[in-house]
């Protein structure tokens, strides 16, 4: 009885897919986020990477329906509905938590490299993520690449030392929880 018990819990667990939860989807991301800040002649920082890297995931946390370029999000195929039931503030915080393990990944797997840029440790895509980043052809990915160039032009506007109160002001977290982790 017990092993079928387990059974049904798993299979119960199958049903929940979530893409975040995979490292490969998580890396591929990055990896598309890398390329399109190569274009901006942005280097991020860990720090300006994972607020690119949260809110291009959730634009509309930044793009309200008035701006420019929400037509453009939602013709991409971007959904105001968020697809779980965590706050924006626990999202960015799982997500900020999983950043330094997945770009350490990218960096052993050869498709990103650290620098310093102005005495901050800044990340490059290399020639070989480049390479793995233009096979990246999903409708999805291209959703995405047009997510990152939204929000990529609105956060290189922030200073390094300003990222979290831009953080804090889009996701109306209580301070104490992005405290947490010194965000």
């Amino acid at each position: 009885m017990a092993s079928g018990s387990k059974f049904q819990a798993k299979e119960k667990l199958e049903r929940y897919f979530r893409p975040e939860d995979q490292d490969e989807f998580r890396l591929a991301q990055l990896l598309l986020l890398l390329e399109v800040s190569k274009s901006f002649r942005v280097h991020p920082s860990l720090e300006r990477l994972g607020v690119l890297d949260f809110f291009a995931a959730n634009p509309f946390l930044v793009v309200q329906p008035n701006d420019s370029e929400y037509r453009d999000l939602v013709l991409a195929g971007f959904s105001i509905k968020p697809l779980t039931y965590a706050s924006p503030g626990h999202r960015f915080v799982t997500r900020r938590s999983r950043l330094q393990n997945d770009l350490a990944l990218l960096i052993a797997y050869g498709f990103a490299t650290p620098d310093t840029n102005s005495g901050h440790r800044v990340y490059r895509i290399s020639d070989a993520g480049q390479t793995a980043a233009e096979r990246l052809s999903s409708i999805y990915a291209q959703a995405y690449r047009v997510s990152v160039d939204v929000i990529a032009k609105r956060v290189h506007k922030v200073a390094e030392n300003k990222l979290s109160e831009f953080s804090r002001e889009r996701l109306q977290a209580d301070p104490a929880l992005l405290d947490l982790l010194n965000l």
